[in-house]
């Protein structure tokens, strides 16, 4: 019996594009709280930086683009998404274990999802924002037995913040962190893993 080794030429290709990706949107997701009038990183949801709705500075039953901060946060996450697609690529051509391609198109989808749908769809957006908080959790998890030690570790404590996060995000449990710090728990923890 025969076991595939990992290429993993293929897997640095890969993680050098989740990491372009996600540095890109860190660093972009900082500048667009910084360019938003009076964001809030505890009251205000991340995806407001995209469209905000129903609450200030949007009129109470419409939505608002708040330029250029709409532009950044927007196309930052559709380039997130977009670099990990492409990294799904090369993820399959390293022959790892097929979940991990998965869970990486998955959170792809979710990251373009929520930057072309955005707030102001309602339901789609919805939709998409758990998907990309699901995968990311999941991803990390199963993200393990390609990790090699300390970082593994690490990998399975980032899934389990960000999908324990997620439950109480749901749930409405903030631990006083608001609704944007406790959203930025569930993200914070994936992107970094």
């Amino acid at each position: 019996m025969t076991t595939k080794q990992p290429v993993y030429s293929e897997l640095r290709k890969a993680g050098a594009f989740i990491f372009v990706g996600v540095a890109q949107f860190a660093v972009l997701l900082i500048v667009a709280e910084a360019l938003f009038p009076n964001y809030s990183v505890s009251n205000n949801y991340i995806s407001d930086l995209g469209t905000i709705c129903h609450r200030p500075p949007a009129p109470l039953n419409g939505c608002v683009f708040v330029q250029p901060t709409s532009s950044v946060f927007n196309g930052s996450i559709i380039f997130l998404g977009v670099f990990l697609i492409i990294a799904t690529y090369f993820l399959l051509r390293s022959k790892v274990s097929i979940v991990v391609p998965v869970f990486t198109l998955l959170s792809a989808i979710g990251c373009i999802g929520v930057g072309t749908f955005t707030e102001a769809t309602g339901t789609p957006h919805g939709i998409f924002s758990l998907l990309t908080f699901v995968s990311i959790g999941l991803l990390a998890l199963v993200s393990y037995g390609v990790q090699k030690s300390p970082l593994k570790y690490f990998s399975i404590v980032a899934g389990v913040a960000t999908l324990a996060s997620l439950v109480l995000f749901m749930t409405g449990v903030y631990l006083g962190l608001g609704v944007g710090g406790m959203e930025r728990m569930i993200v914070y923890p994936g992107l970094f893993q």
